[in-house]
């Protein structure tokens, strides 16, 4: 990946952005709108929502105002649990849709898998697919063990698994699984939320390159084969975030930041979680 248009190729053959902008917790209205414009402006084409954020209009408002051509942005957005379900979450797509002004949509997710529903959920998803309102569809905060189900009472697999994933909490084991099944792996929350940034090993790695500790981390996930959807509401952190593509981690800095993990997880474990 040479620039910010670089591409991963999805196992249905859709070329998705490997870096995006991710957008939980950015507010509706005008800073959703600013923030999506200040990411496309600066060359950013995946952006990814969710029916959860509810910023979902927004985001669609930005996109049509940007004077970018649909087909090259590449939008993600997510069914919520409470929507999960066959015929809830095809309500819950058009819902999404509508909000966004859109006629399609990129990449849509199952946001968590919940128990004794995520399999309805994806026949709905494998509907949609098949229907061409989506042009690919995955999951999020899926483990191995439900990763397996899916691929063991499916049609389609998941062309991508959206997970916690950071240096503190590298997903190894998940990552193989999935890169044995072509699924590419994308990481929300991809610098822990800022709590690996004062880390004496990833400064030091920083200073070599005259990077920051956040440019060091994401370029970590990109040579990994992670995609990666940092968030920032900043225009200055936005261009920051983007700037990793003139230089390149050696072997021994990957394996040194490799070595940092330590399997701990800052947001919800999928195997516990209160839906």
């Amino acid at each position: 990946m040479k620039d910010i248009s670089g591409t991963l190729t999805l196992n249905n053959g859709v070329e998705m952005p490997q870096f995006g902008l991710g957008v939980y917790k950015v507010e509706k209205g005008l800073q959703i709108e600013n923030t999506v414009k200040d990411a496309i402006n600066i060359g950013y084409r995946l952006i990814d929502t969710a029916a959860f954020y509810e910023n979902e209009e927004g985001v669609g408002k930005a996109i049509k105002e940007s004077g970018v051509p649909r087909e090259e942005m590449f939008i993600t957005t997510k069914v919520w649990n409470t929507d999960q379900g066959y015929d809830q979450t095809l309500n819950a797509f058009d819902n999404s849709l509508k909000k966004m002004g859109l006629d399609y949509i990129d990449l849509y997710l199952i946001h968590w898998p919940v128990k004794e529903k995520y399999l309805e959920t994806w026949k709905a998803l494998e509907k949609l697919y098949k229907d061409g309102k989506a042009r690919a569809i995955g999951v999020s905060n899926f483990q191995i063990h439900h990763l397996k189900d899916i691929l063991e009472n499916s049609s389609e697999k998941p062309a991508v698994n959206q997970v916690e994933l950071h240096p503190l909490l590298s997903q190894k084991e998940l990552r193989e699984f999935c890169s044995e099944h072509n699924i590419k792996v994308q990481a929300w929350s991809p610098i822990a939320r800022g709590r690996v940034l004062e880390d004496s090993d990833i400064k030091e790695i920083a200073k070599r390159h005259n990077k920051s500790a956040a440019q060091i981390i994401l370029r970590w996930h990109l040579q990994n084969g992670i995609m990666v959807i940092p968030k920032s509401v900043k225009k200055d952190r936005l261009r920051e975030n983007a700037d990793i593509f003139d230089f390149e981690l050696t072997e021994d800095e990957m394996r040194q930041m490799n070595a940092l993990n330590n399997n701990h997880r800052f947001g919800a474990d999928p195997d516990n979680f209160d839906f």
